[in-house]
């Protein structure tokens, strides 16, 4: 249980679309992005066009061309984010892939560690959803802020059920 590399520098890449556009007010280039994060113009490119597919970046050709963000940072959910960009940490295909040697679970009828994991994801889930791009374009101590106000948020409505 891990984020993929392409969901990492997806997000990343995203985060520095929003960030020149809050400050810029326009497009950014490709190799702008693979510049501020220090991937390669190929890399850069590829995780630009699932988030473009996914529909949080808009293209815009010409010479001033480049990305900009589909719609307000505060309307961008991280959770659909890295949904559109790899998926979740868990999910059905988890425990076939952990089965061992057996080739499927020998617990599948009765796991006690599958309700672990399903509530582990669940409670991912929650956050995620709870943040939007706009909470994650500020300096670190701002976004630690931020995301953990949502965190709290999460707490206090997981006690009140």
């Amino acid at each position: 249980m891990k984020l993929s590399t392409q969901e990492e520098y997806g997000l990343r890449c995203l985060i520095q679309i929003g960030r020149h556009e809050q400050i810029e007010r326009g497009s950014v280039s490709i190799s702008e992005i693979s510049q501020l994060e220090g991937l390669s113009i190929a890399n850069a490119g590829k995780f630009v066009r699932a988030l473009r597919l996914g529909g949080f970046v808009d293209s815009e050709r010409g010479h001033a061309g480049g990305y900009r963000l589909a719609r307000p940072a505060d309307q961008i959910v991280i959770g659909d984010v890295i949904a559109a960009l790899g998926g979740r940490l868990f999910d059905e295909e988890f425990c076939e892939e952990h089965a061992g040697k057996a080739g499927s679970c020998t617990h599948s009828v009765d796991c006690s560690i599958r309700s672990l994991w399903f509530n582990v994801q669940k409670t991912v889930d929650q956050l995620l959803n709870r943040i939007t791009l706009k909470d994650m374009l500020g300096n670190e101590p701002q976004v630690a802020a931020n995301i953990g106000a949502k965190s709290v948020e999460l707490l206090q409505v997981g006690s009140a059920l």
